[in-house]
């Protein structure tokens, strides 16, 4: 065959290939692209099933009057001149909202945003084949943004497979699955775009969150739902989009975090957040102590304020948020080595963190 190829010309070799099967099946040819399936089909083939819309409920006051004082409302000759009925009290009317989440276990526990579920007075559930089911909020934890919604089903549920999200590069390929702006089942397709993303660098301070940035498409109604990597395994919970400049860029939960979180609010119904008493900020110098809390565990240790942290659980930090991370790691109730310089000298202390709630009480 090689001396066939030596001389044929490029018209003999064609038909050469045309007349002979064997180099025919040789040349193994792919089939043609219509009848190719993309990885995003077989991804979404796999986790779309276990992907659901959430819808949800709410009762919301609104004070009548337009903005009268309610100095004049509370005279009744007032209320008489000007129709007393039209005065009466604060009216609730009922507010829609809308938001996705991903099955995790197969007897009804479903993972989502807590904003999505807020304050909600109905949830209910619709799966991707037109079963729709009430739900209820097992617990929310607005720090991390997450809640773990229940629904009472006859038969198991499909369950989207949770991978691992430390794992999870830049370049790699991200699919964000939801129900944008009530269209059910839509898949949007990007990379990963940055690891890591700390929320507070997104101007988002109340929110203890290391995020996965992705350029694939996630709107309104995508929040709660599944970015699956390219082998359909969830990587992350969708939980905003930045809007403004740098419109475009979503960010993502990583599923690590949002694990843990969903198993202690199913044991627990809340989240544990370990928490030192201190007030930190970023300077040339690093990491520095802008406060201490009177009395909490930052203050029994021994901290300062103008202490300059530089490492945290004999990890070098740079930045608030990477104490903040070293701390959660480490949990409430377990000491923490704390290195800091104070004056030109090392000192190293030992920190206990205790529960968020109990130091904001």
């Amino acid at each position: 065959m090689a001396s066939l190829l030596r001389v044929l010309p490029l018209s003999g070799l064609a038909s050469a290939l045309l007349l002979s099967p064997a180099l025919a099946l040789e040349a193994n040819v792919p089939p043609p692209l219509s009848r190719r399936q993309s990885f995003v089909a077989e991804a979404v083939r796999l986790a779309g099933p276990a992907v659901v819309r959430i819808d949800t409920e709410r009762q919301v006051s609104t004070q009548r009057g337009g903005g009268i004082p309610p100095m004049f409302l509370q005279d009744p000759l007032f209320r008489q001149f000007f129709g007393g009925a039209q005065f009466r009290g604060p009216s609730k009317r009922t507010e829609r909202g809308q938001g996705t989440g991903v099955i995790f276990a197969s007897e009804g526990l479903i993972l989502t945003n807590a904003h999505v579920v807020e304050g909600s007075s109905r949830v209910s559930v619709r799966l991707v084949d037109g079963r729709s089911m009430e739900g209820s909020v097992v617990g929310a934890d607005p720090v991390t943004d997450l809640a773990v919604v229940r629904v009472d089903a006859a038969e198991p549920l499909p369950v989207a497979t949770l991978g691992d999200s430390d794992q999870v590069q830049v370049g790699d390929w991200a699919i964000a699955v939801g129900n944008p702006f009530g269209l059910d089942n839509t898949v949007t397709l990007g990379i990963v775009s940055s690891t890591n993303r700390n929320a507070s660098k997104l101007g988002i301070t109340d929110k203890r969150l290391d995020l996965i940035q992705t350029d694939a498409a996630i709107n309104p109604g995508n929040s709660g739902g599944p970015l699956l990597n390219a082998d359909g395994e969830v990587v992350g919970i969708n939980a905003m989009v930045r809007t403004g400049p740098g419109a475009g860029l979503g960010f993502s939960i990583p599923i690590n975090r949002a694990r843990t979180i969903a198993d202690q609010l199913v044991s627990k119904g809340r989240a544990s957040h370990a928490m030192v008493g201190l007030m930190l900020s970023k300077d040339a110098q690093g990491v520095r102590v802008r406060s201490v809390l009177p009395g909490g565990p930052a203050a029994k240790a021994g901290l300062q304020e103008g202490d300059v942290v530089n490492k945290v659980a004999g990890q070098t930090v740079q930045d608030p948020a990477q104490f903040l991370s070293r701390m959660e790691e480490s949990g409430v109730g377990k000491p923490l080595a704390v290195e800091v310089q104070r004056k030109g000298r090392t000192l190293r202390l030992s920190i206990t963190p205790v529960e968020m709630a109990s130091l904001q009480r």
